[in-house]
Formats: structure tokens, sequence, C-alpha cells
């Protein structure tokens, strides 16, 4: 099978040897009542009330929403307002841990014997996407009425982050029972784990386990970026092609990343909701790198103070991978369920662009075979027709155009922004 294009990257993953360890309990969480894709939450909770791990504090009041829980048991000090990334407004419950972190009586392991109980338990335990899509985990499992193949995408295929890696080593029993159980309650009768070449150990204990699983295979990807992208894994797993305007559950298809395979199994087991989760901090910033498993709405603060991070010559501070993190302008900010790493830079020169050479290297590496550069000129002269002709929106925004360019040219900054200029389905 031919495969498609991409860029191999510095594999700077100082991380990926060093177990998770846990960070020591913040004084405050804060809760924003949006952490996925879709409607925010309410507050469930009031100023002095007291809550305890796993607690309801955000009730999703709206279908494409998700609950929030209390990822520290403690008093309600305050309900703010908080500003997302895309600007919206939004309240954030603020609870101040009383250190003790007893559980809520009522996280008991769900009753969980059909397709409709499985999707009730993944809403109700407040799962989304935790490779950093933040869409809610009930709705890809709700979208294929008779899904024909998983796709479990464990690539993490991005320099420093290494939180994925560290699950399929240290827990690889509950990515495969979290397999076992989904295809089980959905009747899929295949599933594809697909893991990059780089992470052999993850490779053998998957493998091994799979092995004694009826239609599981474990897939060892090529170590190329954007691998982890939905399209691309999906190819390079079961060599489907996603058309344009179309998603994987139009082919029959789920993908789901492994945290968020293995997170479904341990709240089957558990009945305690998503309150935490494994960042991976790293960065040339961060004199010592770790994953850290911290309390949802923990202070980015803590996570850099922690790891010993450079404050001092701290330039960029990214939320997510160095390809398609997004920067931010403050370290003052809560751990959300999405946010699979923390990266720290040193300041760098940034090189002024300069005009196009038309040498092509964008167009060769872009995995879905579109022309950057015609994307770019279109954008300039403001040509909706030009730019739905050159297929603008199967662009995954994955960053290979902008990093091969000898230019310096922003084209994946101003192919998001072309992607404004098109009619609100």
């Amino acid at each position: 099978m031919k495969r498609l294009s991409g860029i191999h990257l510095p594999h700077w993953k100082r991380t990926e040897e060093q177990p998770v360890r846990a960070l020591p309990l913040p004084e405050t969480v804060r809760l924003p009542m949006l952490m996925h894709t879709g409607d925010p939450c309410q507050p469930a909770v009031k100023k002095g009330d007291h809550v305890l791990l796993g607690q309801l504090v955000g009730e999703a009041v709206s279908e494409s929403a998700v609950p929030i829980h209390a990822s520290v048991s403690g008093t309600v000090s305050a309900i703010t307002q908080y500003r997302t990334a895309d600007g919206t407004e939004v309240p954030c419950v603020e609870i101040t841990s009383d250190g003790e972190q007893r559980i809520f009586d009522g996280c008991q392991p769900p009753s969980v014997k059909s397709r409709d109980d499985l999707i009730r338990a993944a809403r109700e335990s407040g799962c989304v996407g935790l490779g950093g899509s933040g869409k809610p985990t009930f709705l890809k499992l709700a979208a294929v009425q008779k899904p024909q193949m998983l796709i479990v995408n464990g690539a993490e295929c991005e320099p420093y982050l290494t939180s994925d890696s560290r699950l399929m080593t240290e827990h690889p029993e509950d990515v495969i029972e979290g397999t076992v159980l989904i295809m089980r309650l959905l009747k899929i009768k295949e599933a594809r784990i697909g893991i990059q070449t780089d992470k052999p150990a993850a490779i053998r204990k998957l493998s091994e386990l799979s092995a004694a699983q009826k239609g599981i295979t474990v897939c060892p990807l090529p170590a190329v970026y954007p691998q982890g992208a939905e399209k691309v894994v999906i190819y390079h797993t079961c060599g489907k092609v996603i058309p344009e305007g179309k998603t994987a559950a139009d082919l029959g298809l789920i993908t789901l990343n492994v945290s968020t395979v293995a997170f479904l199994y341990q709240y089957v087991q558990t009945g305690i909701p998503m309150t935490e989760r494994v960042v991976t901090v790293d960065g040339d910033a961060i004199k010592k790198p770790f994953n850290l498993r911290v309390p949802i709405g923990t202070n980015a603060v803590r996570l850099l103070e922690y790891t010993g991070c450079d404050f001092d010559h701290l330039h960029k501070l990214l939320c997510g991978g160095p390809m398609m993190g997004a920067a931010l302008s403050s370290p003052d900010f809560p751990i959300l369920k999405p946010q699979n790493g923390l990266i720290a830079c040193k300041s760098a020169k940034q090189p002024k662009p300069s005009p196009c050479i038309r040498c092509g290297r964008c167009i060769r590496v872009c995995p879905l075979n579109l022309m950057p550069v015609q994307l770019e000129r279109a954008y300039q002269k403001q040509d909706i027709r030009m730019l739905t002709a050159h297929h603008i929106t199967l662009c995954m925004n994955c960053g290979c155009c902008s990093y091969v360019c000898p230019a310096h040219r922003p084209l994946a900054d101003v192919i998001q922004q072309a992607k404004t200029l098109l009619p609100k389905p």
C-alpha cells in the first residue's frame, strides 16, 4: 500500500523512558464549564458548597455537552468567569482542596451491557478525546449505528509528547480490555491499533496481549508526521480514504485515542469519572521533563515549577505539541481534559518570511496532496471559488507545509484564516 506523504521530525522525547509520576495535590483547581467541543455546562454547585472527588460540578444541559466533575475534594471558593481560546466566556468553578481526596459516594461502576449503556456511560463519565481533539466520546460512539471497524490511535507523532506511549507501556492491559469492551458492546468484529515504530516496547506489549483476542491487530506505522491525524492513521491501518465532505463515521469507522479507550475501561471498573489526566511537560526551557498525572483544573504554573522551568528565558509556551499545539500568552491557566502536553521554549529568532520561490516542497510533503501555495494565493485574492477548487476543507492544519518552506511562509496559518472565508454550512 502506498504511504501518504509527511515529514520526519526530530525525536525529542526525553520522557519516553520515565514512568508517569503524580504531581503533588494543588491547593486550588479551576474548572471551566467548557472543556470539550460543543456547548458549555452550567455550574451545579455554588460558593461555599463542600464537594468530593468525582462529584458533579458542571451539568451538561445541551445534547452536545458532557458533565464536569470535581477533581479534588474541598470547598467551592468561587464561581468566576473564564475566557476560552476562542474568546468565549464561560463560568468557572474554583475549588479549594482539603487535601483528603475523598471519593463521592455516587462514583459506582455503571451497569454496561449494551450499546446504549456504553454511550450513556461515556457521556456520564465526562469523557472527551484525550489525544487533543476534545470531542465528546459518546458522540463518536453514537455516530455509527453499525460500525465496521474500531481504529485505536496510538501514533503520538509529535515531538516531546509521550503520555500515550507511557500508558501503552505501563498499562497495556487497559488499552486491550477497553478495545475488547467497545468491540463487544458495539458488535464490532475488527479493531486496528496503530502505533509508530519508534515505540517498540508499546508494540511488543500490546501485540502480546492482543494475540489472545479475536479481531484485534496491532499495526506498526512509519514514524512520519502527521501519522496521528485521523485521516492518516485510518489510511495506514486499514487502507480506507475519507472523501472530501465525509467523516470516518460515514465509512463505518470509529477512531479513538489509546488513552480514551483505556479511560473508558477504567471508568466501567471504578465509576470514577474524568477528573485527572497525564500531561507531558518538556521543552528546552524545562530542566526536569516529566509525564505528570494531574487533577484537571490544576494551574499550569504548578507543572512548570515542578519541572524546573526557566521562567527568565521562557519565550513561548505551547499547549499540546510543537506542530499543532496552541501558543499561550501566559502560564496562568488551568489544565483541561484535552491537554496532553505543555511545551516550554526558550527565546529563538523567528525568520522573516520572504517571497515564495516555487520550489514545490509544501506540495510534496502534504499528506492529502493539497497545494498550499495555491491556497495561499487564493486567500490573498479572497477567491472563494479558487479555495474550493483546491479542496481547502481537506486541510488538517498539520503544519507540514510551513515546516519545510525555505521562505518561512506561514502557510498553515494562512490556510486556517482562509477557511473563515467559506460560507458556513
